[in-house]
């Protein structure tokens, strides 16, 4: 067999026949976000490489059996970790599935396939100085005449409601005025799978809402963005990450850490304060608990570490 990288990538008729619909379906119905989408994406033309390379494509999705799927994960730990290969196979599992419903094909291959075990990994966060140091940086900046009003009071307000809403960027960028309850500090947030949940933002995180809407927002009617740029346009994700990273480095904290980090942090100080899991869950608009309960991890962790270094016995 040759290699799936030698192969090339679908064809526009392929793209539009099984892609583009499902793509579809993910952005408007589902309205999961464009990194997804992406990895959505590079799952499917990868696995159409590997159809190609093994001589499956012409035989057809409902002509692959089990022992083809476990080839392609045996082949696909060569080229993926471990990670990476179970984001793809749960993209492809997602994919067979809209099309299973839609009538395209007459099952879902992918059910039932093992797949390698994942390494357990606590998901990274700041301590609570760490973060304090963090949300001080466009003051710290402002003062020193570095940047202007207009880019510190944005920058504050959107590390604010990463970490005090604990939003994901998506849901941060597509925040609308019409979104928030001013009296009681409560966003209502369109979340994965076109889930609604209520987010408070925090006292702190309204108080900045505040100033930054009287100030220095141009637009504040029900539909207008939250969050925008110098020329008053919906801010990108892409700029959200750029200016993490600015005030990463003048903490002198790791460049590595991501706005959904800030999320990790947010749920992580809840429970460590004695926030009920369930609530956390809820907050976080996850759908199994069992996503929530990897932040436990982190605050027995945590717990053991103060234990070790304070008790006399430990």
């Amino acid at each position: 067999m040759s290699k799936p990288a030698s192969q090339p990538p679908p064809p526009e008729p392929v793209l539009a026949r099984w892609w583009a619909p499902f793509a579809e379906f993910l952005e408007k119905e589902r309205r999961y976000s464009v990194y997804t989408l992406r990895n959505y994406r590079q799952a499917f033309d990868d696995f159409y490489r590997w159809l190609g390379a093994a001589g499956l494509w012409e035989r057809g999705f409902d002509k692959l059996g089990t022992r083809d799927l476990r080839d392609f994960v045996i082949e696909a730990q060569s080229r993926f970790d471990r990670r990476t290969l179970h984001n793809h196979v749960s993209g492809l599992r997602a994919f067979f599935k809209f099309w299973l419903r839609r009538g395209g094909v007459k099952r879902n291959p992918f059910i039932g396939v093992p797949l390698p075990k994942l390494e357990k990994r606590l998901p990274k966060f700041l301590t609570e100085s760490q973060m304090k140091l963090l949300l001080t940086g466009p003051q710290r900046l402002l003062e020193n005449q570095a940047i202007d009003p207009f880019t510190a009071w944005r920058d504050r307000l959107t590390m604010e409601l990463l970490y005090g809403g604990g939003l994901r960027v998506s849901e941060l960028v597509a925040l609308d005025y019409g979104q928030i309850d001013f009296t009681s500090g409560v966003a209502r947030v369109l979340g994965k799978g076109k889930k609604e949940r209520l987010c408070p933002l925090g006292r702190v995180a309204m108080a900045v809402l505040g100033k930054w809407k009287s100030e220095f927002a141009r637009d504040t009617a029900h539909n207008a963005p939250v969050l925008v740029n110098a020329k008053h346009e919906r801010l990108p994700v892409r700029q959200v990450q750029l200016l993490l990273k600015r005030y990463l480095a003048l903490a002198e904290l790791p460049q590595d850490l991501t706005p959904h980090k800030l999320r990790h942090s947010y749920a992580t100080h809840l429970l460590n304060a004695g926030a009920d899991l369930r609530l956390v869950q809820e907050l976080l608009g996850h759908v199994n608990l069992n996503t929530t309960q990897v932040y436990t991890h982190v605050s027995v962790a945590r717990l053991r570490d103060v234990y070790a270094k304070a008790h006399p016995r430990a």
